[in-house]
């Protein structure tokens, strides 16, 4: 395709959807973005082979998958005002293009092997990929399911949390197949750029955004604006930092992801050492298994609870995964290593809290400042995510090493770190309850939201299947 062409192809312009376009296939265009890049979660499988082929120190070998989330946060904050401008097939193209060239640049690292085009392919291009995937559908899929927003955010960022799933064992399979030497990694690191970037043109081919005036058969906005905390306004993403509002849930966000990622990022040492000096030890395949149940948690929780917001709104959902992620946490505390299933129990539920949250915000924000550049605020937002991603390691790893030097062990090196996740989520919790709707100084006019005046204000129109 020449330059041209391809100008014309992603202009958003030629993304608009006819009549008769199903609403349906918008979240698998998500998911095949979302399954893709997901597989950041599973980077892990790789650190063992290359820091046998490089040489390379435990640091070293996290160091891509540290700076691919590091970028993934910057690029989603400084690129969605873009991503909304351009739209999601141009976002959901450089997103492809930027992951894909990670993993191609990574196989040329290593076949050269020379460490540092890995960490520039992987770590920097390939986390923008991440960061601009991440937000490309959010915004599509609310202005396509306006009835439903916490319910379709939910199945396209499930797709995030589900991405490891999928690439840990296929990537495990390809290092068998092909060895573990800087050749075999690099073979591997080439077919999953070659696959992903096939995987992830369908949702490039597929996404369309609703025609002007288009709303689900069925829909009266009137009725679901009439809720608490749900506006017919806007808010743009400059005017959105300004409010309390964003903050508030910027403190709601960073306090859950904290308490989540503290157990997750530990989940396999965690659980060995709460019961090590029990009478049944976990065993080191059990830990793995553990690891992989709290992985379907966070998964699942994405869509089930996200789901669950469309029915008794965003506030409460947050006062769940906060009020009741605490009291799990004190549970687990008080309970100390007496019973491995509730332990257990408790951490499930605690991690699909984790991916609820990043679920519903999408959904949260739109209440708040409507669906004018929701992915950009979205994407501001979600520095959140890269501040929980510092402090929760930080705090988890940091007491259990203190305490480990005390020469304590069993649950005494993780109670206190279960008392600051406590003391984190009540904050969270008191930000949740600090929200209110957004002030109309803060309302774009509607000179200022042109583009948007038809699908807000224009009777609608009905298109075949869009309710359906």
């Amino acid at each position: 395709m020449s330059p041209v062409g391809l100008r014309t192809f992603l202009d958003p312009s030629r993304t608009v959807a006819p009549p008769s376009w199903s609403r349906w296939l918008i979240p698998p265009a998500a998911l095949s973005i979302h399954l893709a890049i997901g597989q950041a979660y599973a980077w892990s499988v790789f650190k063992p082979p290359l820091e046998t082929s490089l040489h390379l120190s435990g640091k070293a070998s996290a160091l891509p998958f540290q700076i691919a989330i590091v970028m993934l946060g910057l690029s989603a904050a400084f690129g969605g005002t873009t991503v909304e401008r351009k739209g999601p097939r141009w976002a959901m193209f450089v997103s492809m293009t930027c992951f894909s060239s990670g993993f191609l640049l990574s196989a040329l690292g290593m076949a050269l092997q020379q460490y540092w085009l890995v960490v520039f392919g992987y770590g920097f291009i390939g986390g923008i990929g991440l960061g601009i995937g991440y937000i490309s559908p959010v915004s599509t899929l609310i202005k396509w399911f306006p009835d439903r927003p916490g319910m379709a955010t939910g199945i396209a960022i499930m797709g995030f949390g589900g991405g490891a799933l999928i690439a840990s064992p296929w990537s495990t399979e390809m290092l068998s197949a092909f060895g573990a030497d800087t050749g075999g990694i690099a073979r591997t690191f080439l077919t999953h750029g070659v696959v992903y970037a096939v995987f992830m043109s369908f949702g490039v081919l597929l996404v369309r955004v609703p025609a002007p005036g288009w709303r689900p058969a069925g829909w009266d906005p009137e009725v679901v604006t009439d809720q608490p905390l749900i506006t017919t306004a806007n808010v743009s993403a400059r005017n959105a930092i300004r409010t309390p509002q964003f903050w508030c849930l910027w403190v709601v966000l960073c306090m859950n992801v904290t308490a989540g990622i503290g157990i997750l990022e530990k989940a396999a040492p965690m659980i060995k050492s709460f019961f090590a000096n029990t009478s049944a030890p976990v065993a080191t395949g059990s830990a793995a298994g553990f690891v992989a149940l709290l992985s379907l948690c966070n998964m699942l929780g994405r869509i089930t609870w996200s789901s669950t917001s469309d029915v008794i709104g965003r506030k409460n959902m947050y006062r769940v995964y906060l009020g009741a992620g605490a009291l799990l946490y004190l549970t687990i505390a008080l309970n100390k290593d007496a019973s491995k299933p509730l332990f257990i129990a408790c951490a499930m539920v605690i991690l699909s809290f984790y991916g609820g949250g990043f679920a519903t915000i999408p959904a949260y924000l739109k209440d708040l400042f409507g669906s004018y550049e929701v992915g950009a605020i979205h994407g501001r937002l979600l520095t959140a995510w890269s501040t929980a991603g510092v402090l929760g390691p930080l705090i988890i790893n940091g007491i259990a090493d203190a305490q480990q030097k005390a020469g304590k062990t069993g649950p005494a090196l993780y109670t206190t770190s279960m008392y600051i996740m406590i003391s984190l989520l009540a904050v969270g919790f008191l930000a949740n309850e600090l929200v209110r709707p957004v002030h109309s100084k803060h309302h774009e006019s509607p000179a200022a939201r042109q583009d948007l005046k038809p699908a807000l204000q224009t009777p609608p129109t009905a298109g075949k299947g869009e309710g359906q």
